[in-house]
Formats: C-alpha cells, structure tokens, sequence
C-alpha cells in the first residue's frame, strides 16, 4: 500500500495540475464521491415513490403532480454551466461539501411541505444542491488521476446514480409504509448530513488545480463554445435520452400503483428493476463498442452509433408495457426498455470525438443542459396527456418515440468520429 501511494504521489509530482495525495485517498475519495453520487439519486427518487400517497394528502391532480416532478430541473438544468465554471476555479473540498448540506436540507424539509408551492421550492433547492455532482466529481478525478487511470474512477463515482434508484425505489417503499411519506423524507435527507464528516476528513484542504498549473498544462476552459453540426446533433440526441430517462425516473412508481394497482411497497420493488437493468447496461454497452472496434477492426463512427440505435430502439417496448394484460407482463417490457443505457457509454465517447480538445468539459456542459431540459418537459408532459386521456399510454409512445428522432439526429446531424490525433478523413 505505501509503495502504491508513494508512486501515486510521484506521478502526481511530475504531472502538473495533478493532487499531490496518496493512492489510498484519492480512492477514498471515489468511494466517498460514489456514496454522494447514490444519495443523489436516492433523494431525487423520494419523491417519485411517495406521488401517489402526498397527490392524495395534498388533493394533486395530474397536472399538478407533472408540474411537481418537473420542478427538480427548473434549477437544476439551468445551473450546469454555471457550477461547470465554478468547479474549474473554486475550492471543491467547501464547494461539493457546501452543495450536498443544501439538498440534503431540502430533501429532509419536504416532510414538513403542506403545500403544492413550498413543494415546488424545496424541490428547486435540491436542483441547486444536486447541480455539482456530476461536473464536480469528473473534475475531482480528472484532479486526482492520471489521464490513462480515470476510467475506472469515473465510472465507479457515476454507478452509485442508477444504484441509488434501483436500491433506492424500494427502500423508500419500505420506510414510506413503517414510517409514512413525511417520516421517510426526514430520515433520509437529515440522516444524509452524516456524509459531509467523512468529506471533510479526507478531501484536501485546496482541493482545486492552482492557476498556475492549469495555465501550465492549457486547461484555461474555453471562454466560447465553437457552435457546430456536431454539437447541435449531440444536443438533440441527448434531449431524447434523458427524455425518456426522465420519464421513467418521475412516472413509473406512480404508474405502477395506479394503473397496476400494486401497493407502494411492490411497486418500489417492481420500479427498482428496470433502473438496475438500465445501470447494468450502461458499461456493456461502452464494452460491446470498445471490443468490435478495437478487436474486431469495426469503424468507430458506424459501430458506436449502430450500438446506440440497438439501444435507443428497445425503448420502443415502453408502448406494449403500456398494454400488457398484467403487472409482470408490464415489468417483463419495462425491463427490456431500459437496455437503452446501453447507449450511454458510446454517448459520452461519441461527444469525446467530436469536440475540440480545449472545450470537452464546456461540451458536456451544454449537452447536460440540453438533457435536463427533457427532464423539465417528461414529467409535466406526462401529467398533461394523462389528465386529458386518462391513460398513459400516450405519454409512453411519445418517450419512445422521441428516441427515434435521437436516432435519426445521431446519423443524419452528428458527422465522422474522430480523434484529436487521428489523420484528416
């Protein structure tokens, strides 16, 4: 371990811009980093799990209930630029610590709502809290590791979201029966707090790239994004990705007590499912596309994207789940239309090649916003198609659907993969 730790810490010397910490630390840090990334999640999921219980207690209607769901990602989409810019200059050790205290406040506040408004705001204030998990944990292992380590790290930090949603969406059904909503939201919000002790123990007291090493090494960000054909096609693909995500995220609890008639105890158990199938299947999919294009000599522009549409076109088994004659039947088809994360590796590999090295991270800023602008729209799109059809599977076939057209803006806008050093086409 120290041999480990020492040569951590003399690559970390030699390498600008890179923390000068223990081998052991550093990962402790991706463990902590993944436990926030679960709780993150777990807390979005709380609200979701307890809709049909709280839209009774408060008399919400559909329309209400989207309008709540969609609350979340008012702020939290709009702030994915801006913490992009403050994680590259501020102090994360205070930072993350300082955003995860703020919705895990909010989470826990929200058994105390009595109203549709203070709902809404306490749900806004976890969209500005939740905003730093994902730009400030890549910016923290980009910190941390060295360029050829930080896959296994990154992708270790990002698995605690799906894990908090399949763990999560029936363990909340359990606390919700033993406990009731209100009890449930306190406990885990409050109890969460207990986090920021660890954090603060181990992270680095300047957990920031000094400016000097970052004009060093050239990772100024860019202070302008070069508009293209490929951004505006990866822009609209991901819409259509999270779209769907999203949908399923807000609405599949509420949908299986409602129309299934399961209590919420088997429901959250039944929704806890398809997210492990879609967690599950995030890596196989980067791992399918990385084999035939590195063991079998596949062209990486048409083996990533097929790849995607095999994956974006599962999701079209939403519509059936909608008419299936039974509960399992429904799951069986819910399962199968989560294989859409196997998209989601070839996603970020697809947006690695086309961006310009210096503007990778402004990229991804952009192509979240553009994500969570779904999420604002499926769960208050759902809640108006159901208050007017009185069924969801219009809601369904439009999720699906929109992952046709994420398709056709993957072949038909986003152009060849490339890589920065890869010779002209």
């Amino acid at each position: 371990m120290n041999s480990s730790g020492n040569s951590a810490s003399g690559e970390a010397a030699s390498t600008p811009g890179l923390l000068l910490i223990s081998n052991f630390r550093r990962w402790a840090l991706v463990g902590l980093l993944f436990v926030a990334s679960f709780i993150n999640y777990l807390d979005r999921a709380t609200i979701s799990v307890a809709l049909p219980l709280l839209s009774l207690d408060l008399r919400l209607g559909p329309e209400f209930k989207g309008l709540l769901l969609s609350s979340f990602f008012w702020s939290y989409a709009m702030l994915q630029i801006p913490v992009g810019w403050c994680v590259d200059r501020w102090n994360l050790r205070w930072l993350y610590a300082g955003c995860f205290a703020i919705w895990s406040l909010a989470c826990g506040l929200t058994g105390f709502a009595g109203s549709l408004v203070i709902l809404i705001v306490l749900r806004i204030m976890l969209g500005v809290g939740e905003s730093i998990y994902l730009p400030g944990g890549t910016k923290i292992v980009s910190m941390a590791f060295p360029s050829k380590e930080r896959g296994l790290p990154s992708g270790l930090f990002d698995s605690g979201t799906r894990l908090g949603m399949a763990v999560g969406a029936p363990l909340i059904a359990v606390l919700i029966k033993f406990c009731g909503w209100r009890h449930m939201f306190e406990l885990v919000g409050f109890t969460a707090l207990i986090w920021v002790g660890p954090w603060l123990l181990t992270a680095p007291k300047r957990l920031q790239v000094e400016r000097s090493a970052a004009t060093t090494v050239g990772l100024r960000p860019a202070r302008r994004i070069h508009f293209n054909r490929n951004l505006v096609g990866i822009c609209l693909g991901f819409f259509c990705f999270d779209y769907y995500w999203y949908l399923l995220v807000t609405w599949l609890p509420d949908y299986l007590v409602t129309v299934r008639k399961l209590t919420v105890v088997r429901a959250g158990f039944y929704a806890g499912l398809p997210y492990l199938v879609f967690g599950l299947s995030q890596p196989l999919g980067g791992w399918i596309s990385d084999w035939l294009i590195g063991s079998c000599g596949w062209d990486e522009t048409r083996t990533r994207k097929g790849v995607l549409t095999v994956a974006f076109l599962s999701g079209l088994l939403l519509i059936p789940a909608a008419q299936a004659d039974s509960a399992v039947g429904a799951l069986g088809f819910l399962m199968g239309g989560s294989l859409v994360g196997l998209a989601s590796g070839n996603i970020f590999a697809i947006i690695q090649c086309c961006a310009p090295p210096e503007e990778v991270g402004l990229w991804t800023g952009v192509q979240n916003f553009a994500g969570n602008v779904g999420g604002i729209l499926a769960p208050f799109v759902m809640g108006f198609l159901i208050a007017r059809t009185n069924t969801y599977l219009p809601g369904f076939a439009l999720a699906a659907g929109t992952l046709v057209a994420g398709v056709l803006a993957y072949w038909m806008i986003v152009g060849e993969l490339k890589s920065p050093t890869d010779p002209p086409r």
